[in-house]
């Protein structure tokens, strides 16, 4: 049956909203526009802790004839700013009435809520707190999902999540990556949730630097306060990569479908533990080449040291080292990171070197006491350290560097050694 709308549409309280809803049994809908409006949702994954975490609302539509209509075009109806903001309230309703009656009673609910409709609403969003009051759903289970939209108006955007939060829930920015989703939003409005666009996971898919980027992104916005949702997981490989990344959350069909049968959902489960067990199998592939390099040239490293306090000069001391092909560089710092001598450039960067970061090859008195390298081989002299793979500032490529402390004439030095890391890694020779 379909509701009709006043003419002089205002803001929609709970008793304009109230008869457009209809129970059938445990399950309720909604009528809009000759539309039937039910509710779908998508469970959210904690990967430490391998389970259900929460679930996202996510708005069905059907016409008369039962034929779905994508939500896009669901959004698109409304003429107007207020019967946006019933549509949106309307949905927001309908999913909390539906999970009032779960038997989940723990875990999140994240509610989408579009800015144009935040900032054309009132203020502070009363409506909401009377809905939690009637529905006796708490607020702390509330994660109120900001869509990604611009918006004329940030300083109200702003008042109302602090409405939200002041009112006990958690709220969360959607699409992080893409369009107007970005830092400047993330200051604004110091969400506890960042949801990452699923662009920046298919790039990551297709690109060993996008990867780089996405663990990037997700170590700032945790120094930002922020836990991490990646959403659009939807293989295997993909869950591989946000697991390597370091995120707290996913969602995406690889795990689970959103569903209208929303008793048996909560009774759903993905296997961590076997996704994690792949993960760590994996995991100690990668990890393995970089601890070859401290087995395979500790020893000329270590002989490199002993000569250095003998008095022999760098380039005898580390022409071993020097004549590996997957070595770039050695170079000696003092005890406050400053560079001692000059740079030694083995034949392969020699060769290989790029003429246009040319501004960035004499390293003569650089100071690199701000890297993690040397700080560690200063703090632990007499053993020799390791790097992940990083962007080497002196030439623009990837590499990994091993460093050693070491006493000379009463004084510590660190020796340093950058090998290129998209070489294979080489065997460890014994005897």
């Amino acid at each position: 049956m379909q509701y009709a709308l006043p003419e002089n549409l205002t803001d929609p309280e709970l008793d304009m909203l109230s008869p457009m809803l209809h129970r059938n049994g445990d399950v309720w809908t909604a009528d809009f526009r000759g539309l039937i409006l039910s509710t779908a949702l998508q469970p959210i994954y904690s990967i430490s802790h391998k389970r259900t975490v929460g679930y996202e609302a996510l708005i069905r539509a059907l016409d008369p004839d039962s034929a779905s209509v994508l939500p896009i075009h669901l959004f698109e109806l409304p003429t107007s700013d207020a019967e946006a903001l019933l549509l949106d309230r309307l949905c927001r309703y309908l999913h909390i009435q539906n999970c009032s009656g779960l038997e989940d009673q723990l875990n999140w609910l994240f509610l989408n809520v579009s800015p144009r409709v935040v900032t054309s609403g009132s203020q502070t969003d009363s409506f909401f707190g009377e809905l939690l009051a009637k529905t006796k759903l708490p607020p702390h289970r509330i994660v109120i999902e900001i869509v990604e939209q611009p918006t004329d108006d940030a300083e109200r955007l702003r008042e109302t999540v602090a409405y939200y939060k002041q009112l006990g829930c958690l709220t969360a920015i959607d699409d992080f990556g893409a369009g107007h989703s970005n830092f400047e939003r993330i200051w604004n409005l110091s969400p506890d949730i960042v949801k990452l666009d699923r662009k920046l996971l298919t790039r990551a898919t297709e690109d060993r630097k996008a990867r780089q980027i996405l663990n990037g992104i997700v170590s700032l916005l945790h120094q930002s306060g922020c836990l991490v949702l990646l959403e659009g997981v939807e293989t295997s490989d993909q869950a591989m990569i946000a697991i390597d990344a370091g995120v707290d959350f996913v969602q995406g069909f690889y795990f689970c479908r959103p569903s209208t049968e929303l008793a048996q959902l909560c009774n759903t489960s993905a296997d961590f533990d076997q996704l994690l067990r792949e993960y760590k199998a994996r995991h100690q592939i990668t990890r393995d080449p970089t601890r070859q390099l401290v087995d395979f040239f500790q020893r000329d490293f270590y002989k490199a040291t002993e000569q250095l306090q003998t008095g022999v000069t760098m380039a005898q001391a580390c022409s071993k080292l020097l004549s590996h092909s997957t070595v770039s560089r050695c170079y000696l710092a003092d005890d406050k990171g400053v560079q001692v001598e000059d740079t030694l450039i083995s034949d392969t960067e020699a060769r290989s070197r790029d003429p246009r970061f040319k501004p960035l090859e004499s390293t003569n008195k650089a100071d690199w006491y701000r890297q993690q390298y040397l700080q560690q081989a200063l703090a632990q002299p007499g053993n020799l350290h390791v790097t992940a793979p990083y962007l080497c500032v002196t030439g623009a490529y990837m590499c990994v560097t091993l460093s050693l402390g070491f006493t000379h004439e009463s004084e510590l030095r660190v020796l340093c050694c950058d090998i290129l890391a998209n070489q294979p890694a080489p065997s460890v020779i014994t005897g």
